[in-house]
């Protein structure tokens, strides 16, 4: 038998590959000589650089940034040949700052930090993964790092937070690093949020970051102020197009302040793994994510999988840590078959802790794959 595992991180709990590697122990323990194929999988949230260096950590900058709260930390990208791999999560990351969530606050600073130290390094290409963000500054932080000035009406200069999106009066940009200018970014990003607005970063993804309801007016008009500054420089409106809500408007930063492309981030990974070729000989495919929810079916990495993998005649199984009702029926989407984990009524961080985590995936891959042997009379 062989089994290709291509499953997202279980956020806040398990890596890509610790997923991936519970499945395959849940496997082996009913097929002991099946052929289990782990491929890292992300949608540019954690993981991307992972996924795409296929964890080769020989290509791994280690470099000293900031999180989201400001506070020193060692973070890292990834250099593959003449271009940055560059995962937000590894700064701006809301796993980061569990302890400490304060999206009025937060800055998307050490994301700048990263893309600094790699323009130093003679690197002009870049991929960046959106995903995971604690941040919704609309990447002020990060434009901050390089050198763009945000004044209010008194002239003074603003940090790059959420807070001071409303006073931005105007916005220099003589100090910004000259090669920035030389530099392409490939965005990966499966959200399809504008800037602004119900549907925007602000309200969509702004209350799981720390926001309390009485801010999302405030923070969306601030954001709207900030659009309409950038506009103002740079020519051109940005606000409306889809991904600029993208990790707390960080999309649109790179669209309005880099040579940026966005694209999904699922099918950029994907590409670089040469998964339809990986799968081609499969007798299933396995994918999941920590939450199987609606937001999973707006195109992130579980649906990208299922996708091709069905465009290819394979099965496919989904694992999740928890799974919705926000949905009835999951199978439209690409999944045979779906499973929570979750064994019994338990508290949240023992879900998420690393060893209960590990072995509730190897106790129910091991059932469900005793049910597919079954099956086969064997």
């Amino acid at each position: 038998m062989k089994v290709v595992v291509a499953i997202d991180s279980f956020k806040g709990s398990l890596s890509s590959i610790e997923v991936a590697e519970s499945v395959k122990k849940g496997i082996t323990k009913v097929f002991l000589d099946a052929d289990v194929n782990i491929v890292p999988l992300a949608d540019g949230g954690e993981g991307t650089i992972e996924a795409i260096t296929l964890n080769d950590k020989n290509k791994y900058i280690y470099v000293n940034s900031v999180d989201a709260c400001k506070r020193n930390i060692n973070s890292y990208y990834a250099i593959i040949d003449d271009t940055a791999i560059i995962e937000v999560a590894t700064t701006a990351g809301l796993v980061l700052v569990r302890d400490n969530l304060d999206a009025l606050n937060a800055s998307s600073y050490g994301v700048g930090l990263q893309i600094k130290d790699a323009l130093n390094k003679g690197i002009r290409k870049f991929i960046v993964g959106l995903g995971g963000s604690a941040t919704n500054d609309g990447g002020m932080g990060m434009l901050e790092t390089l050198g763009y000035v945000f004044y209010d009406n008194d002239d003074n200069v603003l940090e790059g937070k959420a807070n001071n999106l409303a006073k931005i009066a105007k916005i220099g940009n003589k100090n910004v690093i000259p090669s920035l200018k030389e530099a392409t970014f490939t965005i990966a990003s499966d959200v399809k949020s504008p800037l602004c607005g119900l549907n925007g970063a602000t309200y969509v993804y702004g209350k799981q970051k720390g926001l309390l309801d009485d801010d999302l007016n405030t923070i969306d008009k601030g954001m709207l102020n900030y659009a309409d500054k950038t506009a103002k420089l740079v020519k051109k409106d940005y606000k409306n197009v889809e991904g600029a809500g993208a990790a707390g408007g960080l999309g649109f930063a790179f669209l309005a302040y880099t040579n940026a492309i966005i694209k999904s981030g699922i099918d950029l990974i994907l590409s670089f793994t040469n998964f339809k070729e990986i799968i081609k000989d499969a007798d299933y495919v396995i994918t999941g994510e920590g939450k199987l929810d609606k937001q999973t079916i707006m195109g992130k990495a579980p649906v990208g999988v299922a996708k091709i993998a069905k465009e290819n005649n394979k099965k496919v199984l989904l694992f999740a840590g928890g799974i919705s009702d926000e949905l009835d029926n999951y199978n439209n989407y690409g999944f045979d078959a779906y499973f929570p984990i979750v064994r019994g009524i338990t508290t949240l961080d023992k879900a998420l802790d690393k060893n209960i985590a590990s072995t509730n995936i190897t106790k129910t891959v091991e059932q469900v794959f005793r049910v597919i042997k079954l099956e086969k009379g064997m």
